[in-house]
C-alpha cells in the first residue's frame, strides 16, 4: 500500500499574506493542489494533509480528494505527522512531502516510491557545490547513512558536507509510528521528523539517500520572490516540452500554461497569452496576444484573438474577438463569428452563425446561420430569476434590438433593428417592436436658442 502525509499546517509568514502559504497559486493552481494532483496520478491509495493555519481555505479547495489531521500548535514536522492518526497500525509506505512541492514531477514522484522498495528510510537528497541554509546529509566513513544536520547546529566539519537534504522521505510505515514517540520532548519547541533518522540507525534498519540530479524541482518556496521563481521554472518547462511536440509559441517568456492543458501541433500562441485548466486547444489554432483562456475547448483551425474563453467549447474554423468574452458553458458550433466586444453566457450557438460586435446573448439558444446585429441584447433576468432565449435557424435580429426572455423566435424570422421583442415571433414572420418616428418642426433650433448654444 502507498501512502503520502502532505505538510501545510504552516503558517508561511515570510510570504506577507493572509491566506495560507500553500494556497498561493502557480500557474493559475494552487501549490497544493499542483502536489495532490500529482499524488493522484501515481494511485496513491490514502492522501492525508495536515493543516493548521487557515485551514477552511485548504478543505474547500480539495474537497474529499484527501483526508485530513489538524496541527493545532506549529510544534516541527515530527508533531505534524503524529497527528496523522489515520495511518497508524497500517502496512506501506509512507511519503512524506511538503503542501508547497508544487514542481516535484509524477515520474520524480515515482521514482522515489520505486526507489524505496524494501527499505525501511530512503532520504531524497541532491550534491551541490553551495548548500548554503540546506541540511547536511551526514555519512560514516563508509559511507552510510548516519544523521541529517540543519546548517544552523552544524558543526564546522559537518558544514563541509555538499550533500544536502531536499526535505522529502519515503518510510516504512509501521516503523515510522513505532520511532516517533522516542523524538517527543516537552522540553523541544520544535520536533523535526530529520530526528528519525538517528533513532532508525541506531536501532538497525535500513537507510538510504537517493540523489537527485537536478535538484530543481525541490526547491524551497517561502516567499514572493521564491514563488515567482518557481512559477518562472515550471512555466520554461512547460512551454519547452510544446515547442518540442510541434507547437509554436512566439515568446515563451511571455506565455503562461497550465500542466493540466492539452495542445496539439501547429498551434501558434502570441505573446501575453493565458492557458489553464483542462483546457484542449485542437490543431491550427491561433491564439492571438493577450489572449485567456481556462477550462475550454478550442477546436481545429479556430482563431482566438486577444479574448477570454473560461468554462467553453468553441467548434472548428471560428472566430472569437477581438476582445470577446465566452463563459459559464458557452458552446460555439463550426464556422461561428463572434466579434468584437461580444459576451456570451451559458449560451449554444449553432453553425455558420455571426454575432459581429457589441452584442450579449445570455442564457440563450441559437440556430444555425444566424445573423445577431450590433448591440442585441438577450434580457435574460428579471432580478430573481434567469429566463432562456430561443433563436431559429436562418432568422436575422436587427441591431439594437432587445429579446426579453423567456421569449422564442422561430426560424427564418426577421426581427427589425431597435424592437424590443417581449412576445414568442412564429417562423417567417417579421417583428417590429418600436415606437414610429415622430419629427418636431423646428424644436431643435428653439431648444438651443433657449439653452443660448446659437
Amino acid at each position: 500500500m502507498k501512502y503520502a502525509i502532505i505538510l501545510a499546517a504552516g503558517k508561511g509568514t515570510r510570504m506577507k499574506s493572509k491566506n495560507n502559504k500553500v494556497m498561493h497559486k502557480i500557474l493559475n493552481k494552487p501549490m497544493i493542489g499542483h502536489v495532490v494532483d500529482n499524488l493522484e496520478e501515481i494511485d496513491i491509495d490514502q492522501t492525508v494533509v495536515v493543516t493548521g493555519f487557515r485551514e477552511e481555505s485548504i478543505k474547500n479547495y480539495l474537497g474529499d480528494r484527501v483526508e485530513y489531521a489538524t496541527q493545532d500548535e506549529q510544534k516541527g514536522t515530527a508533531h505534524a505527522v503524529s497527528q496523522v492518526s489515520q495511518l497508524k497500525d497500517k502496512s506501506g509506505s509512507t511519503l512524506l512531502l511538503y503542501g508547497d512541492s508544487a514542481l516535484i514531477s509524477q515520474s520524480t514522484l515515482q521514482k522515489i516510491y520505486k526507489a524505496h522498495g524494501d527499505h525501511d528510510l530512503t532520504i531524497v537528497s541532491a550534491q551541490v557545490k553551495n548548500p548554503g541554509r540546506y541540511a547536511r546529509v551526514i555519512r560514516d566513513n563508509q559511507g552510510n547513512i548516519k544523521k541529517i544536520v540543519e546548517a544552523r547546529n552544524a558543526t564546522e566539519l559537518e558544514a563541509t558536507s555538499k550533500e544536502i537534504n531536499l526535505g522529502v522521505y519515503c518510510f516504512n510505515n509501521e516503523l515510522l509510528y513505532k520511532y516517533l514517540p522516542e523524538i517527543e520532548d516537552d522540553t523541544k519547541e520544535e520536533l523535526n521528523i530529520i530526528d528519525l533518522v538517528s533513532v532508525m540507525r541506531k536501532n538497525g534498519h535500513k537507510i538510504q539517500a537517493i540523489k537527485i540530479e537536478d535538484a530543481s524541482e525541490f526547491m524551497g518556496i517561502n516567499d514572493r520572490f521564491e514563488l515567482a521563481k518557481a512559477s518562472q521554472w515550471m512555466r520554461d518547462k512547460i512551454n519547452h516540452n510544446w515547442l518540442e511536440k510541434g507547437v509554436s509559441i512566439l515568446d515563451p517568456n511571455n506565455t503562461y500554461i497550465g500542466p493540466d492543458v492539452e495542445i496539439e501541433a501547429d498551434v501558434i500562441i502570441e505573446p501575453n497569452s493565458h492557458i489553464y485548466g483542462k483546457s484542449i486547444i485542437k490543431s491550427g489554432v491561433i491564439v492571438t496576444a493577450n489572449s485567456y483562456i481556462v477550462n475550454s475547448e478550442i477546436g481545429n483551425n479556430t482563431v482566438i484573438e486577444s479574448s477570454k474563453v473560461v468554462d467553453s467549447k468553441v467548434g472548428s474554423d471560428s472566430t472569437v474577438g477581438p476582445f470577446a468574452h465566452l463563459r459559464n458553458h458557452t458552446e460555439l458550433g463550426n464556422h461561428v463569428r463572434v466579434g468584437n466586444f461580444v459576451e456570451m453566457k451559458n449560451t449554444k450557438v449553432g453553425n455558420n452563425t455571426a454575432t459581429a460586435h457589441l452584442s450579449y446573448l445570455g442564457d440563450a439558444e441559437v440556430g444555425s446561420y444566424v445573423n445577431i446585429g450590433c448591440g442585441v441584447v438577450t434580457i435574460n433576468y428579471d432580478g430573481k430569476e434567469k429566463h432562456k432565449t430561443v433563436i431559429g435557424n436562418h432568422s436575422f435580429v436587427g441591431s439594437q434590438s432587445g429579446l426579453v426572455a423567456p421569449v422564442t423566435v422561430g426560424e427564418n424570422v426577421l426581427v427589425a433593428a431597435g424592437s424590443m421583442i417581449t412576445e414568442d415571433v412564429e417562423s417567417d414572420d417579421l417583428a417590429i417592436a418600436r415606437q414610429r418616428q415622430s419629427i418636431k418642426k423646428g424644436y431643435g433650433r428653439k431648444y438651443l436658442e433657449e439653452k443660448g448654444k446659437i
